[in-house]
C-alpha cells in the first residue's frame, strides 16, 4: 500500500508544516538545570474543584520552586462539554488562593511563544504529526460506526474481556487498499486511529515521581487520535502538546494510570522524550467507618465555589493542602509561623503514594489562626471583598465606610490587645459579627433579667451622665455611682456579703446597658462600642430599649 498516497488522500491539507520544524518552532526552553515546567491542563467545563486546585498547587511549586515555567493550558478538544467563560472563571479562582500562571491561555506574559494555549487552535500540528503516523504505517482509517462499536462493546462485556478496539476487534486495522479507497469514494466518515504496537503480555517498571516504582503493561489499544471532525482526541494532543510546550513534569490524579500505557507508546511513536509523571493520591472523606474519594454530587466542600462562597481565608486553603501535599509541611510552620507558605521547599518525593484523607474540620482551624494573625486593615479588605461577592446589598453599603469598619475590627478580633481572638474561620462569620453596628442590621431580642421600672431607671440614669468623651475608668465609675441610685451594689464584696439587700451588683448593670445597646449580653468592651456607636446612637439604643 502506498502510504504517502493514504495520508494525502486522509488528510489532505496542503497547507501542513513539515513536522519536524516544529521543533525550531518551538525550541527547548532556556531554564537553569534542574528547572521544572509543568501545566494546568483543564477542560473548559466551567467547573474547576478542590482535586483540581491540590494538583496546581503541586504544579506551582514545583515550577516556581526550582526556577522553571507553570502554564495554563486548555484542552477544548470536546466542544460538547464546553461553557462559556469557563477559562476565565479557572483563573479567577486560582488567582483568589494565590495560584499565578507564569504564562498561557488568556495570561498576558512575554513568554507565550509556545502558544496557542488551547488546543482546538493548534489543529495543524496535530494533523502533521496524524499525517506522519500514517505514512510510517502506525495509523489508519476507521469508517466503524458508532452502532457496530457498541455491539463489540456488549460482545465483550458479555465475555467479560477488556473493552475497546484491538486484536480481533479492531476491523478496520488490515482493510486493504481498495476498501478504504471504496469507503472514502462513498463518502463515509471515519477516524484515523493510533496501530498500537504493544503486547499486553509484556509489562515494564516504570519510575513514577510519587507512586514510586510500578508496573505498566503494554498497551495494545488501536486508540482514536484524529476524530471525524478533524480535532484530536485529548491523548494525542496531549502527547505532542507536552512535547512542543515542553512540559518536563505532568501531575495528574491517579485515575489517569490506566492511561499511562497509551501515553508511553504515543511518545516513543511519535519520538518525544516522555515527561516525568507523577500521579497523585485522591482526596479521601471518612464516613462512618470506611473512607471514600470526594464526590462532586455528595460532598459540597469539593468544589472551589463553597470556600470563597462560605468565605474561608483563602491562604488557609493553600495551607491546609500544603499539609497534605507534603508530610513535613506541618513542621515547617511551627517553625516559621510568619513566614511566607512559598518559603517552604516543596518537594515532590514528599507527597503521599496513597488515598489523602481530607479533613475539614483541620483545614477550619488553619482558617481561624489565619484570620486570628490579620491586621484590622488586612481583616477589613479580606470580609469586603467578600462582602461585595457574597454578601447582601446592606452589607455591601456598610464597606462603604472601611475607617468605621476597622474601629470595629479592631475592637472585636482583640487587634492590639493580650489576646486575640480565634473563634472566626470565615467571612461570613466576621461580616455578621459586625451587626450590631450598624442600625440597618441591629436586631435585638431583649431578655433582660429585670422588671421594666428597674430597666427603664437604670438606662434614664445612665443616659443622663453618659460621655463619649470619658475613658473606660471613668466610664465605669459612672456604672458604680448609677448603682445606688436603683438599688444595685456599687461593689461585688457589697453584694456577695448582703444580696438580699440588693436587686443585683454592678456588673447587673452593665448586663442591662449591654443588651440595650448590643442586643446581647455578651460582647466585647462596651466602653468601646459606644465610643465607636458615637453618642447619638448610643443614647437611641438606650431610649428604644425602655420598657
Amino acid at each position: 500500500m502506498d502510504l504517502k498516497k493514504l495520508a494525502a488522500a486522509l488528510i489532505p491539507d496542503d497547507d501542513l508544516i513539515d513536522p519536524d520544524k516544529y521543533e525550531q518552532i518551538y525550541p527547548p526552553r532556556d531554564l537553569p538545570q534542574g528547572a521544572q515546567v509543568t501545566r494546568l491542563a483543564p477542560s473548559p467545563t466551567g467547573f474547576i474543584h478542590l482535586g483540581n486546585l491540590f494538583s496546581a498547587l503541586a504544579d506551582e511549586r514545583m515550577a516556581h520552586t526550582t526556577g522553571g515555567v507553570f502554564y495554563l493550558r486548555i484542552e477544548d478538544t470536546d466542544l460538547k462539554r464546553k461553557v462559556d467563560g469557563a477559562v476565565e472563571s479557572v483563573i479567577r479562582s486560582l488567582k483568589y488562593f494565590g495560584i499565578r500562571f507564569d504564562e498561557g491561555a488568556e495570561i498576558e506574559s512575554k513568554l507565550n511563544i509556545y502558544g496557542p494555549y488551547y488546543q482546538r487552535q493548534r489543529a495543524q500540528i496535530y494533523r502533521a504529526y496524524a499525517k506522519r503516523l500514517i505514512e510510517q504505517g502506525l495509523a489508519y482509517p476507521c469508517f466503524c460506526t458508532e452502532e457496530e462499536l457498541n455491539k463489540v462493546r456488549e460482545e465483550q462485556n458479555a465475555q467479560k474481556l477488556i473493552t475497546g478496539y484491538y486484536g480481533k476487534y479492531a476491523k478496520c486495522r488490515n482493510l486493504s487498499e481498495e476498501q478504504i479507497y471504496a469507503n472514502l469514494a462513498a463518502g463515509k466518515p471515519f477516524v484515523i486511529r493510533f496501530k498500537s504496537q504493544g503486547d499486553v503480555n509484556v509489562k515494564h517498571p516504570f519510575k513514577d515521581a510519587i507512586k514510586g516504582e510500578i508496573t505498566v503493561t503494554e498497551n495494545d489499544q488501536d486508540i482514536v487520535i484524529i476524530k471525524s471532525d478533524g480535532i484530536p482526541t485529548y491523548h494525542f494532543a496531549h502527547a505532542i502538546d507536552d512535547h512542543f510546550m515542553r512540559t518536563t513534569l505532568v501531575i495528574r490524579g491517579e485515575e489517569w494510570l490506566s492511561s499511562l500505557p497509551i501515553h508511553l507508546e504515543l511518545f516513543k511513536a511519535l519520538g518525544f522524550k516522555t515527561p516525568v509523571y507523577a500521579h497523585t493520591s485522591s482526596l479521601m472523606k471518612t464516613e462512618g467507618e470506611t473512607r471514600r474519594k470526594l464526590s462532586k454530587r455528595k460532598d459540597p466542600e469539593l468544589s472551589l465555589d463553597y470556600y470563597r462562597s462560605q468565605g474561608y481565608y483563602p491562604e488557609a486553603v493553600v495551607r491546609y493542602l500544603l499539609t497534605i501535599l507534603n508530610s513535613n509541611y506541618e513542621e515547617w510552620e511551627r517553625k516559621n509561623p510568619q513566614a511566607d507558605w512559598r518559603e517552604f521547599k516543596f518537594k515532590i518525593d514528599k507527597m503521599s503514594r496513597s488515598g489523602t484523607l481530607f479533613d475539614l474540620d483541620k483545614l477550619s482551624d488553619i482558617s481561624k489562626t489565619r484570620i486570628s494573625m490579620l491586621s484590622a486593615e488586612e481583616c477589613c479588605a479580606f470580609l469586603k471583598e467578600w462582602a461585595l461577592e457574597f454578601g447582601s446589598e446592606t452589607d455591601k453599603l456598610h464597606f462603604r465606610d472601611e475607617e468605621y469598619i476597622i474601629k470595629i475590627l479592631t475592637l472585636i478580633m482583640g487587634i492590639g490587645g493580650k489576646k486575640r481572638r480565634k473563634d472566626i474561620e470565615r467571612a461570613s462569620q466576621g461580616v455578621r459579627l459586625m451587626d450590631y453596628f450598624f442600625d440597618d442590621t441591629f436586631n435585638p431580642q431583649y431578655a433582660f433579667r429585670f422588671d421594666d421600672k428597674t430597666v427603664n431607671a437604670v438606662l434614664d440614669g445612665f443616659a443622663a451622665v453618659y460621655d463619649p468623651a470619658d475613658d473606660n475608668q471613668t466610664w465605669f465609675a459612672k456604672v458604680k455611682s448609677l448603682a445606688p441610685q436603683v438599688g444595685f451594689a456599687a461593689e461585688m464584696a457589697e453584694y456577695k456579703a448582703n444580696p438580699g439587700a440588693y436587686k443585683g451588683s454592678v456588673s447587673d448593670i452593665a448586663e442591662i446597658l449591654r443588651v440595650a445597646v448590643t442586643g446581647s449580653p455578651n460582647s466585647p468592651d462596651l466602653c468601646t462600642i459606644m465610643g465607636i456607636l458615637g453618642k447619638e446612637r448610643t443614647l437611641s439604643r438606650l431610649a428604644a430599649a425602655k420598657r
